[in-house]
């Protein structure tokens, strides 16, 4: 995977200061997820300087020029994962990283959550990154993250859409719950409820 540029938010901002950054991601659109839209737009910036989470913006050129193609958040959370919703070979695997809480019946663990990934629909840019790829950015961030501070889980939380399913199974994410929505978050999703997925990351 070639020609793609990682950019913490956080240092586009002291680069270029708060106003300028906030007139850069104006311009971007995602009709299909209004939540990712909405974040970058309202909440990325004040996330990242509280360090809650931190976004990173992905640009190649274009006719010359460098465009904002997508973008992905990384957070650290603390999940169950239960015991029985995930196969036998993966609950071994999480076994190392997590402990099991008796009264939950699952493993507790501190794993990165990818709380955003979107593509940018301005001018068509979205064509310039494949899904997959955006991804997979994202993975291979969090794996290098983990090669210095451990671990080898990471998570996503997503509509319960069949096509959004299908898309990170494919991608060796494996369903492990449900999350009931925050009252804030409600305006943005027709269910109540995300599904949460995880992924253990090797051969990065």
């Amino acid at each position: 995977m070639m020609g793609y540029q990682i950019s913490l938010l956080k240092d586009m901002v002291e680069k270029l200061g708060e106003q300028k950054t906030r007139e850069i991601l104006s311009q971007f659109s995602c009709p299909l997820d209004r939540d990712v839209e909405d974040f970058i737009h309202n909440n990325a910036i004040e996330f990242a300087k509280q360090s809650i989470s931190s976004t990173h913006i992905i640009t190649t050129s274009y006719k010359g020029a460098p465009v904002i193609v997508g973008y992905y958040t990384l957070a650290n959370k603390n999940i169950i994962v239960s015991s029985n919703n995930i196969s036998n070979t993966l609950k071994r695997r999480i076994s190392k990283f997590g402990i099991y809480d008796s009264d939950q019946k699952g493993y507790r663990i501190a794993a990165p959550l990818i709380a955003q990934l979107g593509k940018n629909f301005t001018n068509g840019y979205d064509k310039l990154i494949t899904g997959d790829e955006l991804l997979l950015l994202a993975c291979q961030q969090v794996a290098q993250v983990q090669e210095i501070i451990g671990g080898k889980i990471v998570y996503l939380e997503c509509e319960d859409n069949p096509k959004l399913i299908d898309f990170y199974s494919s991608n060796g994410f494996v369903n492990f719950g449900k999350r009931q929505l925050d009252q804030d978050e409600k305006e943005f999703f027709e269910k109540d409820y995300l599904i949460q997925m995880l992924r253990y990351l090797k051969g990065f």
